[in-house]
């Protein structure tokens, strides 16, 4: 089994300096197993890709570069879509922010929460345990409240903190999702942070088993500039919220049929849902004529 450290970067080549160091600290002395960091660069300016290329002269990078910024969406669907094809169905990809506001220390409580037999597995800030520093209070209600929305909406069972991208994946399941959705796996890739959502309800559509850990958010660690537009993810929430509840032909209707996996292939699985997307009877963002 290999672990894949998958960081999604622009413009945090001061963040790097700082948290690099620490990976090779984590699978040095807490957990010796072996490891790569894939660094998906999303059009830095600064000298993101520079600090990263040095980085790698004694730790396993593998750098990928965006001539331009796509945003974050564009930029993880890129490294899912590397480490499904790269790695091996027994690895574990663990994904999480490139600004040191998460710690590699909880990795080894997520790795431990995969051998329960869960397919992924979050750290949440809301667990009995975790918390947050350094987030005003302004930004902690909002964070709080766009969490109790999403619950609402999609109500995913082991899950408490949605917005929170510090998540280990099954690489299996990683690679049953690209071969199931093909380039829809991350559709919503024009609204901002919506991403970091929209891979755990497609993986939930396919019956993944979720768990959470308790960890603590370090954004008083934050030494860049934050990325996201917040009017652009929520309203790329509100857009997934209508493509997945939609009567007849939201996204919710085909959990049966794509969570079958336990019966039939993901071939066979994907060969389903391409009958049905080519039908148009799978609502997309296209369907719905939705300019972004």
């Amino acid at each position: 089994m290999k672990i894949w450290i998958f960081l999604p970067a622009y413009n945090e080549e001061e963040s790097l300096v700082n948290l690099l160091p620490k990976f090779k600290e984590f699978f040095s002395q807490e957990r010796q197993i072996d490891y790569s960091i894939l660094i998906v660069d999303d059009g830095s300016s600064d000298g993101s890709v520079k600090e990263a290329e040095a980085a790698g002269s004694d730790m396993p990078i593998k750098v990928i570069k965006h001539s331009m910024n796509r945003g974050l969406g564009e930029t993880e669907r890129s490294g899912f879509e590397y480490i499904a094809e790269n790695a091996g169905e027994e690895d574990i990809v663990i994904r999480l922010d490139c600004d040191d506001t998460h710690e590699p220390q909880y990795i080894a409580s997520m790795l431990d929460k995969l051998e329960e037999g869960y397919d992924v597995v979050n750290t949440s800030r809301f667990q009995p345990g975790g918390y947050q520093m350094g987030v005003n209070s302004y930004r902690s209600f909002i964070s709080r409240s766009a969490n109790v929305f999403m619950k609402i909406l999609f109500g995913l069972t082991g899950m408490k903190d949605y917005s929170c991208g510090f998540r280990a994946y099954r690489v299996k399941k990683i690679k049953d999702a690209v071969k199931v959705f093909g380039n829809n796996f991350l559709q919503m890739r024009g609204f901002g942070f919506t991403s970091t959502l929209e891979i755990i309800i497609k993986l939930n559509l396919l019956g993944c088993r979720f768990a959470e850990v308790p960890f603590g958010l370090r954004y008083d660690q934050k030494v860049t500039e934050s990325k996201m537009v917040s009017g652009t993810t929520m309203l790329g929430y509100i857009v997934m919220s209508a493509l997945y509840h939609l009567p007849c032909s939201g996204w919710r209707t085909y959990k049966k049929l794509l969570s079958g996996l336990g019966d039939k292939s993901v071939d066979e699985i994907a060969k389903e849902y391409l009958k049905i997307k080519s039908s148009k009877s799978i609502t997309s963002l296209d369907s719905l004529n939705f300019v972004y």
